[in-house]
């Protein structure tokens, strides 16, 4: 028997839609139409990449499992590692890990899907991967100026399950369901939760209301939790809504489903995404360990689906903050069709002191990006500030200052070049200080 937390916590795709979606339904004798679309179905999963990491990872720890059931992402959610039994069984738990995970209660539980927790060193704490989804202790330490809403999202939220903190665009949360949980998550506060948290039908059509009775918003991010856990028949709902919309121009999707869930990626869902066009999505990628061979199929479904991919990251201590494994991060993204788009200032949640790095890091790697790379894969660095500040662009100065009517500018390998600028000047660094 589940415990009512455990019920309250299962995909949105199972629970919430379990009387809607056909493949939930038993009948006695099968209608053809019903028949026809498993067959697809199954037929679709089959033709799914996988990888042979994956292949020997399903015959070591689910060896009662088709191959059929693993591109099922369904099947995937279902068997989520979510107990300290599941994950001992996989990996060598560090004492700080095993202690973290028996302390732990309350909203961001551990869950990981078995495609993802297959990318994890079973050896190695310290592996990028590995830390950004297993508990350690230092979650139940808050450092100075961390606090459990740092980016003011609830005073920013007008009704239940939207945040309308600029003019002309809103942020629409439609779940606080992860198949993965993020250990920096910058809504740890809400996602996994149960009861008053949880995203109710009533609180999206409060929130759709609200955006159809407000004109002056064009543009419409929908996030969760992660919106590509719901089911295609659900999401399509609030799509076609928002598409219903005039005064809504732009929606975009923010989602790490194609990294830690691919096979979420089927060609019905792409068939959909592509009815709402223009449509946008921001993927998370957070390290390239996560470019796997699935990844690219399902990155690669999306973009044939006309769907312009970027890619959104933040930036984490001892993860992914040197220039090398940044620089191979962004290659392989432009090598899947996804642009680096954000680099983030990892956000000051509590208990994220052992993620966060000095500011200056993430200039550091721009720098170390900018010229040396084209240009398409320098993301912009941003601290997204406090309070409800919003996204502030951070960036290394290249303005060395005048001689006369020159600007001084000073190139990504050190040298030293004048332009001609008679107009009015650039303040330089030291001005603006004074």
């Amino acid at each position: 028997m589940k415990t009512a937390q455990e019920r309250a916590e299962e995909p949105p795709g199972r629970r919430l839609n379990s009387k809607s979606s056909p493949e939930s339904i038993t009948h006695p004798n099968p209608a053809p139409a019903t028949t026809l679309l498993k067959s697809r179905q199954k037929r679709e999963r089959s033709q799914f990449h996988v990888s042979e990491r994956s292949r020997e990872f399903l015959r070591k720890f689910y060896p009662d499992a088709s191959i059929d059931e693993w591109n099922d992402w369904r099947w995937q959610n279902r068997n989520r590692v979510r107990t300290l039994a599941d994950l001992e069984r996989m990996i060598e738990l560090s004492p700080d890990e095993l202690a973290a995970i028996k302390r732990h209660t309350g909203a961001l539980p551990l869950g990981i899907v078995p495609y993802y927790a297959s990318l994890l060193d079973p050896k190695d704490p310290m592996q990028g991967l590995r830390r950004t989804v297993v508990p350690v202790l230092g979650e139940f330490d808050t450092s100075r100026g961390e606090n459990e809403d740092p980016l003011g999202e609830d005073s920013h939220s007008p009704v239940p399950g939207l945040v309308h903190r600029y003019p002309d665009r809103v942020l629409l949360l439609v779940t606080n369901f992860c198949s993965v949980y993020c250990r920096y998550c910058t809504r740890a506060r809400m996602v996994g939760s149960v009861g008053e948290r949880a995203v109710r039908k009533t609180d999206i059509e409060v929130a759709l209301d609200y955006i159809e009775q407000n004109t002056v918003i064009r543009d419409v991010l929908i996030s969760g939790g992660d919106p590509l856990s719901l089911d295609d028949d659900r999401l399509e709902y609030i799509l076609r809504r928002l598409r219903k919309m005039p005064h809504v121009e732009f929606l975009r999707i923010g989602s790490k489903q194609p990294v830690v869930q691919p096979m979420r990626i089927t060609p019905a869902l792409t068939r959909i995404l592509k009815r709402y066009h223009p449509l946008w999505m921001s993927l998370h990628f957070t390290h390239p360990d996560e470019l796997t061979p699935e990844v690219a199929e399902a990155c690669a479904r999306l973009a044939d689906a006309g769907i312009p991919l970027g890619s959104q990251t933040v930036l984490l201590k001892d993860v992914n903050d040197n220039v090398e494994t940044m620089t191979k991060l962004v290659h392989g993204l432009l090598r899947n069709r996804v642009k680096p788009y954000y680099l983030y200032q990892c956000d000051p949640i509590s208990g994220s002191a052992h993620f966060r790095t000095p500011v200056s890091k993430g200039v550091e790697i721009i720098r170390g990006l900018r010229g040396h790379t084209t240009g398409y894969a320098v993301p912009t660095f941003v601290v997204d500030a406090p309070n409800g500040g919003g996204k502030i662009p951070i960036a290394p100065d290249y303005v060395a200052g005048y001689e006369g009517d020159d600007l001084l500018l000073q190139s990504y390998d050190g040298g030293t070049y004048r332009y001609p600028d008679s107009g009015r000047q650039l303040p330089t660094l030291k001005e603006d200080a004074s």
